[in-house]
Order: structure tokens, then C-alpha cells, then sequence
């Protein structure tokens, strides 16, 4: 069973859909396959070159995710519009980015069209990053959730901070309007979520600096709720992983295919070092031990795992072969 709730065929593998580090073509839609049912040891794929690459907006992308529809053979891959390589002003970033998300959607997660921007934050936004999308049946649509700042000046000139935005969509063409979906009153970036016997679980990071304020700052939290679209979580979880790894962000959460466990990683974002895996077999538990055994593609950045099953698991190989192990 997926996230969403809904059966699927038996899957026998995983793609995991990232990026890389701010370089020439890092900041693109790189493809990783597992080995086979093995949920912690993953290859890069196409020699660790992209698979995709964005031409429009700021022409870079950044912290990919893809969500398979229910009910028919499409996916449709979500990412920021942002390419830092090209400029580290992040206070231009936040204040005057992009608006926009690049969508590309899929029948068989190998040919993609040809992408295309949607703006979906509002004018008084500074930014739209770290979209995801999760099917609310509730509603009959895909909640997409991102991050902004928002401004109460045309020039974005005062001071703001990141909530997390949330709108509704079928085709991901056209969006309701946006709603604020997490105010914490402080930065909060990079959600992601995951459905598990009718409760979903949250996973988002506190942006603060770490200090007597925020002792858990620039760390990961979550929360769990009924429905998606309530305005007030239960907290479950905050400072997950520390100790382990000196902070982190970019959570991203995916059930094993074979057995009664979870997978959490955390992006640690520092020079030595990226995501580190962890894992849990009670995901109400909100407790998370490091995984001792895995293999990670080069230089893994913010993105998603996706079970596939076996003909996309041949398809992908044929595709991109080649693996880049590290």
C-alpha cells in the first residue's frame, strides 16, 4: 500500500530523485536505483550526470519530489525553480526569487515532457521552495505544500520569515489559491509527509539558530494529524537525529517495501558530509536510530524515494544504465 492509501502492484526496488551540490550541472534532476528490495544501498544512475535539466526560470532546480497519481499510470515530478550555483545572494533569494515550481510529468518515470513553470505562490511571496505533493482523497486533489516568505510591503523590503504554503490541484496546471499551512511564527522549511493507517505523519525543519530560544534549532521535528489540511498538528518528535549528526534538513520518509520498518533521512548539509539514513519500526513511536549498513549515491542533496515496481525497476536500468557507485 502507498502513502496515499491506495494498492499498488508489488514493488521491488526504489528510485531516489535529488540533487547534487551547487556545481555546473549539480543543482538538476539526478536519478539513483537501489539494489533491487535493499532500501539503504543505492547507485547513481546515467554515470551520475542529470536526467534531467531545467532551461526555464532561474535554470537550476533543487529538492525534487514525485508523486505517482492514483488511479493512472502518470507521475508528476515537483522542484524549486532556484540555481545557486549562479548567485549565493540568499537575501535576493528569499526576497525577490522565483514564485514558481518546474512540474514535468511522466507515463513510465523515464520520458518526460518538456516541463513547464507554475507560479504558485502569492505576489507577497519571496520565494517557493522545497515543493512536495501528497493526495488528500478528501479532496480529490493533490495537496501541494512549499515554503515562503511573505512580505506585507510591495518592495519586500522588512523582514519575514518562511511558513509553509500549502495549495490544491488535478493536473498540476491550475492551483487553488495558496494558504498558509505551518506558521510557527519562526522559519520553517522543507516538509514532507507520509500516510500510515489513517494518521499522517509530518516531518519539517526548524530553521532558527540553535541557542537558548531554539535549543533544538536547525534540527528536524514532526507531528501527526488526521487530516492534512488542519491548521494544528500534535507534536510527536523535535530534534530528531542529533547526536548522530550535528543538525540537519531536507527530511525525506519512505516505508520499506518488504518489511515493517521506516526510513528517515536527514541532510546534514555540511562539507564532509549529506543525508544520513535513519530508520524506525514504529513510525508512532517518533523514535529513530541510525542505520549501521548503507550505500548512498555521490554527494546526495534534497529529494524523494519512490517505490517502483518491476517493469519501471528494468525500465529505469535500460534507461539510465551504468551505475556510478561510490
Amino acid at each position: 500500500m502507498t502513502s496515499n492509501g491506495r494498492q499498488h502492484p508489488e514493488y521491488v526496488g526504489y528510485l531516489y530523485a535529488h540533487f547534487k551540490r551547487e556545481s555546473d550541472d549539480g543543482e538538476q534532476i539526478h536519478f539513483a536505483l537501489s539494489d533491487r528490495n535493499d532500501p539503504l544501498h543505492f547507485d547513481d544512475l546515467n554515470g551520475g550526470r542529470p536526467v534531467l535539466s531545467s532551461k526555464l526560470g532561474e535554470r537550476g532546480v533543487r529538492d525534487p519530489h514525485i508523486v505517482r497519481a492514483p488511479g493512472e499510470d502518470r507521475f508528476y515530478l515537483v522542484a524549486t525553480d532556484l540555481r545557486v550555483h549562479a548567485s549565493t545572494d540568499w537575501d535576493r533569494h528569499v526576497r525577490h526569487g522565483s514564485r514558481s515550481i518546474v512540474v514535468w510529468e511522466s507515463t513510465d518515470l523515464v520520458n518526460w515532457d518538456e516541463g513547464r513553470l507554475v507560479e504558485v505562490a502569492p505576489p507577497e511571496a519571496g520565494n517557493a521552495w522545497a515543493p512536495e505533493s501528497v493526495w488528500d482523497p478528501g479532496h480529490d486533489a493533490f495537496l501541494v505544500h512549499w515554503s515562503s516568505t511573505l512580505y506585507d510591503d510591495a518592495e519586500h523590503a522588512g523582514a519575514s520569515y518562511n511558513r509553509i504554503m500549502y495549495a490544491f490541484t488535478r493536473d498540476f496546471r491550475e492551483f487553488s489559491e495558496p494558504r498558509v499551512w505551518v506558521d510557527r511564527g519562526w522559519q520553517t522549511i522543507d516538509a514532507t509527509v507520509i500516510l500510515h493507517d489513517g494518521l499522517y505523519y509530518r516531518f519539517l525543519k526548524d530553521e532558527r539558530a540553535r541557542d537558548g530560544v531554539a535549543p533544538q534549532g536547525k534540527s528536524v521535528f514532526s507531528e501527526t494529524s488526521e487530516s492534512l489540511t488542519a491548521m494544528h498538528w500534535r507534536p510527536l518528535a523535535a530534534g530528531i537525529g542529533l547526536g548522530a549528526i550535528s543538525r540537519g534538513e531536507g527530511p525525506l520518509v519512505y516505508k520499506s517495501n518488504t518489511d515493517e520498518k521506516w526510513f528517515l533521512w536527514i541532510d546534514e548539509f555540511t562539507p564532509e558530509r549529506r543525508y544520513v539514513p535513519f530508520e524506525s519500526t514504529d513510525l508512532a513511536g517518533g523514535q529513530w536510530a541510525p542505520s549501521e549498513d548503507f550505500r548512498l549515491p555521490s554527494d546526495p542533496c534534497h529529494g524523494v524515494v519512490l517505490p517502483v515496481t518491476a517493469e519501471e525497476y528494468e525500465r529505469l536500468s535500460t534507461a539510465w544504465g551504468g551505475v556510478e557507485r561510490v
